[in-house]
């Protein structure tokens, strides 16, 4: 189900955690945590930002350790080798220990600015995935992403517009009732399709996507590609048995 962009009112959470995976994104990681840090205190008193470096190699992970001694409110995780996108957003899960969390990318291609726009629907849903408006990435991004929502939606009747949009708040006791499984690509399909068969409710809202200016993307890496196809048919069986049973 689709919604306009509400007014922002004065709309606050009791705690949150906002956490972002990192991989090479020296450049992006500090301006991210102190936007967060910032966004963070404007909606809530109890809040803690996680930093999951997932094995950098760029001066990332030393960067996120000088935040974590500069700001009370920051932490790190640290992977001593990449473990892959799904790995770094499971650590973050995991760890986040407020009543609600907060997930995007480290590449800065979100404004957390605009996390306010989903507090009003949190109140109500159990998750409120994002989509991207006018997505800033390549015509062959763009028609993989569509195809990939398109048979996600299929399998695991979910209606979303944007399955992997990195911009999403959930509510934190959801982790306590579902398995994170995937390394990969597929984690976000798997979180939504596992949430959804255990009857949690998900809202949709767009926000606004930009291009990236550091860092390099690993999405469209064909190894990573044929890795979240096999997981997505595995899920299915997983979950078709399931109810079968």
């Amino acid at each position: 189900m689709d919604y306009s962009i509400p007014e922002i009112t004065e709309h606050r959470l009791s705690s949150l955690s906002i956490f972002f995976p990192c991989f090479n994104e020296k450049e992006t990681v500090r301006p991210l945590t102190e936007k967060c840090l910032a966004i963070a205190a404007q909606i809530c008193d109890d809040f803690e930002i996680i930093l999951v470096d997932d094995g950098s190699t760029d001066g990332t992970a030393e960067t996120a350790d000088q935040l974590a001694a500069e700001y009370r409110a920051v932490r790190v995780i640290h992977h001593p080798q990449n473990r892959g996108y799904g790995a770094a957003l499971q650590s973050g899960f995991r760890a986040a220990g407020k009543d609600y969390i907060f997930y995007t990318d480290g590449d800065g291609q979100f404004d957390v600015n605009e996390i306010p726009l989903l507090l009003p629907f949190i109140a109500q849903y159990d998750i409120v995935s994002a989509y991207r408006l006018r997505r800033q990435d390549n015509i062959l991004r763009k028609l993989n992403a569509f195809c990939w929502s398109k048979l996600v939606n299929t399998l695991f009747d979910l209606h979303l517009k944007d399955i992997d949009c990195a911009f999403k708040l959930y509510k934190r006791h959801i982790f306590d009732h579902i398995d994170m499984v995937s390394t990969g690509a597929l984690i976000d399909a798997e979180i939504l399709a596992r949430a959804k068969r255990k009857g949690y409710t998900i809202a949709q809202i767009g926000v606004h996507h930009y291009p990236r200016t550091a860092g390099k993307a690993t999405g469209a890496n064909i190894n990573v590609i044929l890795k979240a196809f096999r997981e997505l048919f595995k899920l299915r069986k997983e979950i078709l048995r399931k109810e079968i049973s």
